[in-house]
C-alpha cells in the first residue's frame, strides 16, 4: 500500500464519519432549526465524497465501501429527537452544541487536511484523476468548516455569557 492509498483510505475514513457525526447532531439538536436542517444537508455532501473516494480509490487497487448508511428514520434517531425537544433551550444543550459544532468543524478540518494531501500528490505525480477528485469536493468541505466556524462565532456570546 503505498501514500496515495494511504491518504484515500484517511479520507473515505474520515467522511464516513463526518456523515455519521452530522446525522447525529442534526437529531440531537432538532430544536435548533438551523442546525437540524443544515447538519441534515451537509451530510450529501460527505456521502457523494465517500462514493467518488470509493469510485478513485478502484483505479488504485482498493476496494473501498460507499456511504455509511445515515438514516433519520427508526427507534435511535426518534429517541434523539424527542431528548432534545424534552430538554428545549436550557443552557446546558446550548454547551453541549458548541461542543458539537467543533467536534464537527475539527472533522471537517482533518478531511481537508487529507483533500489538499490528495491534490498535491495528484499534482506532483501529474495525476489527473486524483486532481479532479481533490479540485471538486476539497471546496464542499471548505464550506463546511465555513459553516460550523459561523455558527460557533454566533452562537458562543449567548450561549457562554447566558451560564
Amino acid at each position: 500500500m503505498n501514500g496515495i492509498t494511504l491518504t484515500l483510505r484517511a479520507l473515505h475514513h474520515g467522511e464516513r464519519q463526518l456523515a455519521k457525526e452530522l446525522i447525529v447532531i442534526a437529531e440531537r439538536h432538532s430544536t435548533e432549526h438551523e442546525v437540524h436542517h443544515v447538519a441534515k444537508d451537509l451530510v450529501a455532501w460527505s456521502n457523494e465524497h465517500c462514493l467518488r473516494l470509493a469510485e478513485t480509490a478502484g483505479h488504485y487497487g482498493l476496494d473501498l465501501d460507499g456511504p455509511s448508511q445515515t438514516s433519520t428514520s427508526g427507534l435511535l434517531p426518534t429517541i434523539r429527537e424527542k431528548t432534545a425537544e424534552a430538554i428545549g433551550h436550557r443552557p446546558e444543550p446550548g454547551l453541549l452544541l458548541l461542543r458539537d459544532l467543533r467536534e464537527l468543524h475539527l472533522g471537517a478540518a482533518g478531511n481537508s487536511l487529507y483533500w489538499e494531501m490528495l491534490a498535491q500528490a495528484g499534482q506532483a505525480a501529474k495525476d489527473t484523476r486524483l486532481l479532479e477528485l481533490a479540485a471538486s469536493c476539497h471546496p464542499q468541505t471548505l464550506r463546511q468548516m465555513r459553516w460550523t466556524n459561523t455558527m460557533v462565532k454566533n452562537l458562543s456570546p449567548q450561549i457562554l455569557t447566558s451560564l
